[in-house]
């Protein structure tokens, strides 16, 4: 089914591959960027257009007519002050959203944004990694919980592990509704993705309704 996309984060890694992936599939693209130069992919079904991700009234424009939003945004990790594009640029995105009629919304986060879901993943994950990039988990689960208070918003969270530059892949996906993929013992399992199966996977909720209001932790088997 053909449908009308607004995308945010078109320019990172993961928005390209989401955005070219949907070209692909037929659909009619929109995307939300800051600087269009930095946007290389051509199409008649792409419109490039410049807004401002922490303002409804930036972008509401952008959703009128649109059958569903997805945002690949991403911000970068902070250890000296807090991380708030991910809260800040939802609040817009879901104003927006509501102001222009539009109820379906797919983003993107993270595995452990929840404080207390590291505590099986493996020594150098526990104690290295997620200290390092706790403000962006943090933010991550600030933005996750604000969606579950929205009511009149069909929103997917999507949570991949690590992500690596790579395309769109054939790999069977694995799903998990929680903050993490775990094995029949409860340990996490799977490393890192390719962006373009996370763009894939991204997709494919389009035409599916089981993962509404709810988030899904992802990784290929």
């Amino acid at each position: 089914m053909r449908m009308k996309l607004t995308v945010l984060g078109a320019t990172g890694q993961t928005g390209q591959q989401l955005v070219q992936q949907a070209l692909q599939q037929g659909h009619s693209v929109t995307a939300v960027v800051r600087n269009p130069s930095k946007l290389t992919v051509q199409h008649d079904n792409l419109k490039v257009v410049e807004a401002n991700i922490f303002s409804a009234d930036s972008l509401k424009g952008h959703f009128k007519e649109q059958d569903a939003v997805m945002s690949c945004l991403g911000f970068p990790a902070s250890i000296f002050s807090a991380v708030t594009g991910y809260t800040l640029s939802m609040h817009a995105m879901v104003s927006a959203m509501q102001e222009a009629k539009v109820n379906r919304l797919i983003t993107m986060t993270s595995w452990y944004t929840d404080p207390n879901s590291g505590a099986q993943s493996p020594f150098m994950i526990r104690f290295l990694l997620l200290p390092m990039i706790r403000s962006v988990l943090t933010n991550m689960f600030q933005m996750e919980q604000f969606l579950q208070k929205t009511n009149d918003i069909n929103w997917t969270v999507v949570r991949p592990p690590g992500l690596k530059n790579l395309p769109v892949s054939t790999q069977e996906i694995l799903t998990h509704e929680g903050y993490y993929v775990p094995d029949s013992s409860g340990i996490p399992v799977g490393g890192a993705v390719a962006r373009g199966d996370v763009a894939r996977y991204m997709l494919s909720l389009l035409n599916s309704s089981d993962w509404i209001k709810k988030g899904v932790a992802i990784t290929t088997k």
